[in-house]
């Protein structure tokens, strides 16, 4: 997948820009949201979920058992990402044994997804909803949360920018940070033609992570600090945690799947502390320190913060580039959605100190590929 613009429709948490346009009923507004959602998953690469959704949809319509399943979340803003909460719930029935025959279809529990029959799992999609109404029920409750850890190359091409070849400890501070994953990227390998960055032998391999001219090469990493703030977040290291993330995957997407598998073991090993707390909070607790860069990052949690929240969020930011110094840098590095008129492109921003922003590169919406920007010259020069 290249990473071009994407039309503009409900997706994960890191897909493209919910559409706040208003629908004539609650009932069609969220049947034009879960089919603006199918259409979504067939762009990113997931057809089992295209054709989930678009069946979903007819039975939200006709009142069946998803109706039942969304009852009371039809007014739900396109931002709560339903149909992502609904496919969440049952996908952790699968990954949990709970529904073998839909099992057979899901190739993230050893099925087969059949492209000359994609709505072949219907059925057992339709009865595994309507004989677990309580449980999918309450998986409506939770956002979506994945991180995506994909997103953490385009993070560290960031960073590479920012030290321009130079070895400095970094202490980063990671805003909705979930599960704090991508904490852990100076442990994550990314790789491109001509490209290898990040240790050899790493569980998290990020296999073609650029097209055209890559990022260059620097010394490793050293975070001397790392820690994120999320509003609920995961324990990585638990089982619950663990099934939250893996069952906010897409079922037929291995790579990503095998990306995840990766975090979490490097999740049992390395700490990663996530605090229960929101941005602006978190970030008035940090300063900038001598002899450190200190690095805020994000990606694509921006559209999820109210207004008025990340206004102090930005206030905060401008404190931190206003501190900098030559001897106690900061930096602002986001991997972020950015409207481009009916289109939506996923955007790496770099502020390093008081310098004005710079856009240096796009990626598709989980990270991989991504593509630097000609006017944006390349990180690490």
């Amino acid at each position: 997948m290249s990473p071009a613009p994407t039309a503009a429709a409900p997706g994960e948490p890191g897909d493209p820009l919910p559409s706040a346009r208003p629908a004539a009923s609650p009932l069609v507004h969220t049947v034009t949201l879960v089919e603006q959602q199918a259409k979504a998953c067939a762009e990113l690469g997931s057809p089992l979920y295209a054709a989930l959704l678009d069946q979903v949809a007819l039975d939200l319509a006709a009142g069946g058992p998803c109706a039942a399943a969304l009852a009371g979340h039809e007014a739900d803003p396109a931002g709560a990402a339903v149909a992502l909460r609904l496919l969440g719930g049952v996908h952790a029935l699968v990954l949990t044994g709970r529904v073998p025959e839909l099992a057979l279809h899901y190739p993230s529990a050893g099925g087969r997804f059949d492209p000359a029959r994609p709505a072949a799992a219907w059925p057992a999609f339709r009865a595994a909803v309507a004989d677990n109404l309580p449980w999918v029920r309450d998986w409506l409750t939770r956002p979506p949360q994945t991180n995506e850890v994909g997103r953490a190359n385009l993070l560290v091409a960031g960073l590479l920018h920012v030290l321009a070849g130079r070895a400095r400890p970094v202490r980063l501070f990671e805003l909705g940070s979930s599960a704090g994953l991508n904490l852990l990227a100076d442990h994550f390998r990314c790789e491109a033609p001509g490209f290898a960055y990040g240790p050899a032998g790493s569980p998290v391999v990020l296999t073609d992570a650029w097209q055209g001219t890559p990022p260059t090469a620097a010394p490793p990493l050293e975070f001397a600090e790392r820690r994120g703030c999320d509003p609920a977040p995961i324990d990585p290291r638990s089982a619950e945690g663990a099934l939250a993330l893996r069952a906010y995957l897409w079922p037929d997407q291995p790579a990503r799947a095998a990306r995840l598998e990766g975090a979490l073991r490097l999740a049992a090993r390395i700490p990663a502390p996530v605090e229960a707390e929101g941005a602006a909070d978190f970030l008035r607790g940090v300063r900038v320190a001598d002899g450190a860069l200190t690095v805020v990052w994000h990606s694509v949690m921006r559209q999820y913060v109210p207004a008025a929240e990340w206004a102090a969020v930005e206030a905060e930011l401008e404190r931190l580039a206003e501190q900098s110094t030559a001897a106690a840098p900061f930096a602002h590095l986001a991997f972020e959605p950015r409207r481009d008129g009916g289109m939506v492109r996923f955007v790496l921003t770099v502020r390093a100190g008081r310098e004005p922003e710079r856009v240096l590169a796009e990626a598709a919406p989980h990270g991989l590929p991504a593509r630097l920007l000609p006017a944006a010259g390349e990180p690490g020069r």
